[in-house]
């Protein structure tokens, strides 16, 4: 009997499956190392071309690793569904380096829209930057076993 999503994204080891392909996340290196009952939690060391010019991790990778953070917990309790950001607040704290752990959590969800927050810290505990956001839950339309419909179809495009 084939896997459920649920029981794909539930059971797979940590770090190896964010639920679907997300070739930037990827390209970054985030693992996921909790999604479960409304919190999230990935994990991310920084390479050279991840840093700005002071040497820290750049804001645009922490902004990125607060948005999947958050979009985790989400969808934590509901992983048959999709999210799409709508709106992210993000706070800069301190510098950012070295290996780095983001903690997101659900605030509250209504029907159509999940509120959240994040935090990423340092690897001394450190809170570096905070973000809070809200997510629209989205249909997933699966079309095979390991992907989802494509965003990028005209007919799709036009209600983006």
């Amino acid at each position: 009997m084939p896997k459920t999503e649920t029981q794909v994204a539930t059971q797979a080891p940590a770090g190896l499956d964010f639920g679907v392909q997300i070739p930037f996340v990827s390209h970054l290196g985030f693992v996921l190392t909790r999604c479960a009952d409304g919190q999230s939690e990935i994990t991310f060391t920084a390479c050279p071309e991840h840093l700005n010019s002071y040497g820290v991790t750049h804001g645009g990778a922490l902004m990125t690793l607060l948005d999947v953070t958050m979009a985790m917990a989400a969808r934590a309790d509901m992983p048959q569904v999709g999210v799409v950001t709508i709106e992210m607040k993000t706070s800069f704290m301190r510098p950012s380096h070295g290996p780095l752990v983001a903690r997101g959590k659900l605030l509250h969800r209504t029907a159509t829209l999940a509120f959240t927050e994040a935090t990423v810290f340092d690897q001394d505990g450190k809170a570096c930057a905070h973000a809070t956001g809200t997510f629209k839950t989205i249909k997933r339309l699966p079309t095979s076993a390991r992907s989802v419909q494509d965003w990028n179809r005209p007919s799709l495009a036009a209600d983006a």
